[in-house]
């Protein structure tokens, strides 16, 4: 199987040895990351069968966030945890985009826009939804940051999952009057383009953004999607991953990649085959700032109002019990391997050694164990 570390590894060292790339501290740990990603350059441990004399070899993972080797389970995880406690309301997915003349300022200045776009969306969200003309309270908002399309160009956007339900200060849960409206997208677009651009007046790079960014129209979608578990799913790739899994890369070689994704407009299968530099920098450009937290929970969903939202359930009459604010789902360990492996060719249990982390030659014809 071809895999993001294979093709890392195969020309990464070409790719950082070029004198006009730019490339930035955060990346450059990420593919030395991937690049070692289970290894002997990480260490491991090595088992051995004492009757026919089977090894195999199981090397420690990176446990880089980028690295989809190593996050492939954990989108399953924080799914299982957020699917678990929807509440019995229709949910809405709502997006907001930027336009292609911040696209260039962002991706040289991410930590500072990525956090005013979280800021001014969702501000916008719950000004407008605080409004009496339509829910008149406060919503739960979940926002993930996704800064790839489908064929890894670089188009930052945040994805709001939002439950059709407001609580009015005055206690009073309040629903909207039909199943497939929650708030009007133009003023919405209006507000949020309006905070934004407030939010980026603080930093240098504002004054070289064009008038015109700040004229026209933003795209702000808002669509039903049900029990929001569809929406879910959506979701739940991009939390733990960046921009693709290694079961889309179909072809690599010391040229081009080849990978495959589904177009948004038609929905139909493609594939995209790009030189091996352009595929390493589309992938490098959703590497995110050092600590940045790419998923967040505001209003009703914030860590603080567990016991509003507990409220909430109970005036809906829903009593299941649940944890929903939690921004740190814990990971399955990727190194964890069973005490007692048994040999895959006689079936006696395999003695352990650990193996240090140290470079050297991988052992031939070896089999990689993964927990």
């Amino acid at each position: 199987m071809i895999t993001l570390n294979t093709i890392f590894q195969r020309a990464g060292p070409a790719y950082r040895a070029q004198p006009d790339v730019v490339i930035s501290p955060q990346q450059r740990r990420a593919m030395l990351a991937i690049e070692r990603c289970r290894t002997e350059a990480l260490g491991g441990q090595v088992f051995t069968c004492p009757s026919c004399q089977t090894t195999r070899y199981s090397y420690h993972s990176c446990r880089n966030r980028h690295c989809p080797t190593c996050q492939q389970d954990a989108g399953q995880a924080w799914l299982a945890a957020q699917a678990a406690c929807l509440l019995p309301v229709p949910y809405f997915l709502i997006t907001f985009t930027i336009p292609a003349e911040l696209r260039d300022i962002a991706r040289a200045n991410p930590r500072q826009v990525y956090t005013a776009l979280f800021r001014a969306s969702a501000a916008a969200l719950q000004q407008l939804a605080a409004d009496p003309r339509f829910l008149g309270g406060q919503l739960g908002m979940l926002g993930v940051l996704h800064t790839w399309t489908r064929d890894l160009r670089y188009h930052p956007h945040i994805h709001y999952l939002v439950p059709a339900v407001a609580l009015a200060p005055d206690g009073r849960v309040v629903q909207p009057p039909t199943a497939d409206f929650l708030l009007p997208v133009r003023p919405l677009a209006i507000l949020y383009r309006a905070k934004l651009q407030a939010s980026l007046r603080q930093y240098p790079f504002a004054t070289t953004i064009p008038a015109a960014t700040w004229q026209r129209p933003w795209v702000v979608d808002c669509r039903p999607v049900g029990t929001g578990e569809t929406a879910l799913k959506y979701l739940a790739p991009y939390v733990f991953r960046v921009a693709l899994s290694n079961n889309r890369i179909l072809q690599a070689d010391d040229d081009q990649v080849t990978f495959r994704y589904r177009h948004s407009a038609s929905g139909e299968n493609r594939t995209s085959t790009l030189p091996v530099t352009t595929f390493i920098q589309r992938f490098l450009a959703h590497i995110l700032p050092p600590g940045f937290v790419k998923v967040r929970y505001y209003g009703l969903f914030s860590p603080r109002r567990r016991a509003v939202l507990q409220h909430i359930r109970a005036q809906l009459a829903w009593h299941r019990r649940c944890d929903l604010a939690s921004d740190a789902v814990p990971l399955p360990n990727p190194d964890r391997v069973p005490s007692l492996a048994t040999c895959p060719r006689c079936g006696m249990i395999m003695q352990r050694q650990v193996i240090p982390a140290q470079p050297g030659r991988a052992p031939p014809d070896r089999t990689v164990l993964t927990a």
